[in-house]
């Protein structure tokens, strides 16, 4: 019965937009658990204070949930049809990171999630669920890689033999007791083109990531000014970074995602101008991104994050938006329009 429930659920969950399926067991794993305290303890984890203060939750499903049994992992493809690098050296226009320029995928995964969820209650009444996006103290990657829907490839974020690099994952955990998937092997091989790729040098080896160096984090997790060093590296990139995931050569497979229309990008976020992102105050900042998950890091960082894009745009025609904001209210806002200005000014 329980391997006829398994299909069942996996069929139902193809119906409602998940591209990938799998089940794993919700008992720790040690290696796993190794790792992640191996990757806290050096440090790679940056501010982000609650990857530690909730180790014991995230170590394993049971950590967080000791009734749980079984965790089914999912992934909802958001695969691009245009090139995420297209933009890049582009002195006009930003780049936002393709997860980014369409609704929040919390908002939409979830949803899907829980209309699963609701489906597996209404089959087996005695289960009990949990659902979780993101936000929960969940290794949403190393499960998938044991549910069997891809492996963590050498940039540390899971890899897809179907959908590529272009996946949102989330996970139900529940009190069945559900046959487990066969885990993934790793198929890299002798490949690095993501850890080549990476314009900060974010990775100290091969499936180790040093999230203090990561673009990704330094534009959307980070909340002071971003580090000198790392200034020029940023480019036009604003929120996220997509060079890791963009080159990996896995991603041929994968189909534009058509699945959920809310993941298709909004025309003004696939090349905005910065110009025009420089002059958002906060109520144009939350009108614009009403919505979306840029909206999470509010004005003032996002700004930070153009006006670096600016300085290094060595587009003179930006001196007069820079210079509007040298008198801002928040601090971390002027000193990167300074160092902007300065850039620009010291332009060819």
């Amino acid at each position: 019965m329980t391997l006829n429930l398994a299909g069942r659920l996996e069929a139902k969950a193809h119906d409602l937009g998940f591209a990938a399926f799998g089940i794993a067991s919700a008992a720790e794993d040690p290696v796993r658990s190794e790792r992640l305290e191996e990757w806290l303890g050096e440090g790679h984890h940056g501010t982000m204070e609650w990857m530690a203060t909730r180790l014991e939750h995230r170590r394993s499903p049971q950590g967080l949930w000791p009734d749980a049994r079984s965790v089914i992992a999912l992934g909802m493809s958001y695969a691009p049809a245009h090139d995420p690098l297209a933009l890049d050296g582009d002195g006009e226009r930003a780049r936002i990171s393709v997860y980014a320029q369409g609704k929040d995928y919390h908002d939409v995964v979830k949803r899907r999630l829980k209309a699963l969820a609701r489906w597996l209650v209404a089959e087996q009444p005695e289960a009990e669920v949990k659902v979780f996006v993101d936000t929960a103290p969940v290794m949403e990657k190393p499960l998938g890689e044991a549910a069997g829907i891809g492996w963590q490839g050498k940039h540390t974020n899971l890899v897809s033999p179907e959908h590529g690099s272009w996946l949102f994952l989330g996970a139900i955990y529940t009190t069945l007791e559900l046959a487990p998937s066969q885990p993934h092997r790793d198929q890299c091989g002798s490949c690095r083109a993501c850890l080549d790729a990476c314009p900060t040098d974010a990775f100290p080896a091969a499936y180790q990531l040093d999230a203090r160096r990561c673009i990704s984090y330094l534009t959307i997790e980070h909340k002071g000014p971003v580090a000198e060093e790392f200034r020029a590296a940023l480019g036009n990139r604003i929120y996220g970074c997509d060079d890791c995931l963009a080159v990996c050569p896995w991603n041929k497979f994968a189909q534009e995602a058509h699945a959920a229309r809310e993941f298709l990008p909004r025309a003004e976020l696939v090349a905005p101008r910065l110009a025009e992102l420089l002059a958002l105050d906060d109520a144009g900042f939350r009108r614009v991104f009403s919505g979306s998950p840029i909206k999470r890091i509010g004005r003032d960082r996002f700004v930070r994050n153009c006006l670096y894009a600016a300085g290094n745009s060595g587009d003179a025609g930006l001196v007069g938006s820079v210079e509007s904001l040298l008198g801002d209210p928040d601090p971390v806002v002027r000193d990167a329009a300074e160092w902007a200005l300065a850039r620009l000014r010291s332009a060819p």
